[in-house]
């Protein structure tokens, strides 16, 4: 059930987390960050992270001259203007192509997201080196609330975010690529509003929403990568998974 009272929303920036290396616990580094902050983490706090710290912790991150580019991503690059070292990682983490236009590929990733180069990604890392979108999202989320519980006793949903394009809005937002704990969407059907017509087809995604506004804080230079969202009550979903956020083949009316 949505949420029937207002209610105040903190998003509190986590600081302190540092680069992130392969191998690191992740988990462990943000409760580091919020104990020197002295932040602590509550039962029902929302942590959000971006992807790109979880895929620095999980050694997604690799150097462009590893991917040798294949006849097709060369001719691609020639294409539309682009390395063909790139285009071959990005080939490489798509199971179809979208579209192709100067510069920019559109592709469905293995994970069942629609997005430009796949999620591939050269910002907030070492020159000359690639940054790839977590394997499993949903299970990284999940092992960062397991170790919250362990360590703290504390109940929280997580959220993993990476910044998505929209078709027909210029500019982009963050939406959710990986959940834990929390029920990603608020569904009115069957509900009515205020002029008492039935609600047929409001179906909100909280998790981008939730998303989407932490990203208020975490910026792309101020290099905070975390994020807890306080005093959002949330449906708790302990089976709910990122794939549900992706529109099914058969409902897609653009596909």
């Amino acid at each position: 059930m949505p949420n029937t009272k207002l209610m105040p929303i903190e998003i509190i920036p986590v600081m302190g987390i540092g680069e992130v290396n392969k191998g690191d616990d992740l988990a462990q580094l943000l409760l580091r960050a919020c104990q020197r902050g002295k932040l602590g983490v509550e039962s029902g706090d929302i942590i959000v992270l971006t992807h790109k710290i979880v895929s620095k912790a999980e050694g997604r991150v690799y150097d462009l001259n590893s991917f040798i580019p294949s006849k097709f991503a060369i001719r691609v690059g020639r294409h539309i203007g682009k390395d063909p070292r790139q285009v071959e990682a990005i080939l490489s983490e798509s199971r179809r192509l979208v579209k192709m236009v100067k510069g920019l590929i559109i592709s469905e990733t293995f994970h069942g997201f629609v997005c430009a180069n796949a999620g591939v990604d050269q910002s907030n890392v070492k020159k000359g080196n690639l940054v790839l979108l977590p394997k499993q999202p949903d299970k990284s989320a999940q092992n960062v609330k397991r170790f919250i519980k362990k360590e703290t006793g504390k109940n929280v949903g997580v959220i993993i975010s990476d910044t998505f394009g929209r078709p027909w809005r210029e500019g982009q937002v963050d939406i959710a690529i990986g959940i834990a704990g929390l029920d990603p969407f608020s569904d009115y059907r069957g509900m009515r509003d205020q002029y008492g017509y039935d609600l047929k087809a409001s179906v909100i995604c909280t998790a981008d929403e939730l998303a989407s506004a932490a990203e208020l804080c975490m910026n792309k230079l101020d290099r905070i990568p975390a994020v807890i969202i306080r005093g959002y009550k949330f449906k708790r979903n302990e089976d709910a998974s990122s794939k549900s956020l992706s529109r099914k083949p058969a409902r897609d009316l653009f596909r």
